[in-house]
């Protein structure tokens, strides 16, 4: 079996482009060439390119994950959210880099890849990239739960969430995600899957929204309230905080569409010619999830000064120096 294009890895979730009879077709280039004749456009992408945009990827993410270690500021339950979301990042990172490598290995015949080694390496990588999305849809409801929280209830926020209670949220989030996607790997070939998925995806995007729709149209008559207990500054920081939860969703939602989008498209046409055109720029999709835990690390720097000072020492070493 070779590895001619990240379709043919196994059978799983995220693999899927047609149907599961599809998986391990021998035939990709004739199906290639009829594409085209039926005006099909389809992008190819190098793996180089998968393999670079993986590590700076996972690079970003690293520095995040130890610049709200490092800095005591920024231990907070948001920015404990923050980091579990910079770790679900680093998920999408480290499976694309560990399946880059071995794709790469094997087409330059550096090594000869078994087809059971290959099925156990697509699992172990399908349950990453499962969790992954599972918690970073989760972490993001967590973080527009807590800054909702911060808004309407700021007298009494660290009385609500408490450092132990955001714990118990994370082990709770970890726990979900890794179970529901071993059930998900396990059972891939249901179709119940692909509709829990898509309906979890939904779910999740009507919660966010109602919260921003709550958030965003009562702030300001709350916010007097809030002032005239001359706490300002921190209505301030909070719709800061929704504001950059609000970026942090577009852009989940501009990169992940297109994967959910095939995933509808395998519900309803999975033989339709408009849909097989759609279903061959899949590796386009994944280059678009790899881009959002590229683009997440940037946003948290952007919108948060501590964490970009943080962030700046850490790269310039200056704690090594005693600067």
């Amino acid at each position: 079996m070779e590895l001619t294009n990240r379709s043919r890895l196994g059978p799983s979730i995220y693999h899927m482009e047609l149907s599961p009879q599809d998986y391990f077709m021998e035939d990709n280039e004739t199906n290639s060439t009829a594409g085209e004749r039926n005006g099909c456009v389809q992008i190819r992408i190098p793996q180089e390119l998968f393999l670079a945009l993986g590590l700076i990827s996972l690079m970003e993410n690293i520095l995040v994950v130890l610049a709200i270690l490092k800095n005591r500021n920024l231990h907070s339950p948001m920015y404990y959210f923050i980091c579990c979301l910079a770790v679900s990042d680093m998920l999408v990172s480290v499976s694309n880099v560990v399946e880059t490598i071995f794709m790469l290995l094997n087409d330059h015949g550096l090594m000869d890849v078994h087809p059971g080694m290959l099925r156990h390496l697509d699992n172990v990588i399908d349950v990453m990239i499962c969790s992954s999305v599972v918690s970073s849809l989760s972490f993001l409801c967590t973080i527009a739960a807590d800054r909702y929280i911060t808004i309407f209830y700021a007298l009494r926020y660290h009385n609500i969430m408490t450092t132990q209670r955001a714990v118990i949220i994370i082990g709770l989030v970890w726990l979900a995600s890794i179970t529901s996607s071993i059930l998900f790997i396990v059972y891939h070939t249901d179709i119940a899957v692909i509709v829990c998925l898509v309906t979890f995806f939904c779910a999740t995007l009507v919660f966010n929204a109602v919260l921003y729709l709550h958030m965003f149209f009562l702030a300001h008559v709350h916010s007097r309230r809030i002032i005239a207990f001359n706490k300002n500054r921190r209505q301030s920081t909070s719709m800061k905080g929704a504001m950059t939860l609000t970026i942090l969703l577009g852009v989940f939602i501009v990169c992940w569409g297109p994967f959910f989008l095939h995933l509808i498209l395998i519900l309803t046409c999975p033989t339709s010619p408009f849909c097989n055109c759609f279903f061959r720029n899949f590796n386009l999709f994944l280059i678009l999830i790899i881009c959002n835990s590229l683009i997440d690390p940037l946003i948290y720097a952007y919108r948060s000064h501590e964490l970009r000072r943080t962030l700046r020492e850490l790269v310039l070493c200056s704690w090594c120096f005693g600067v």
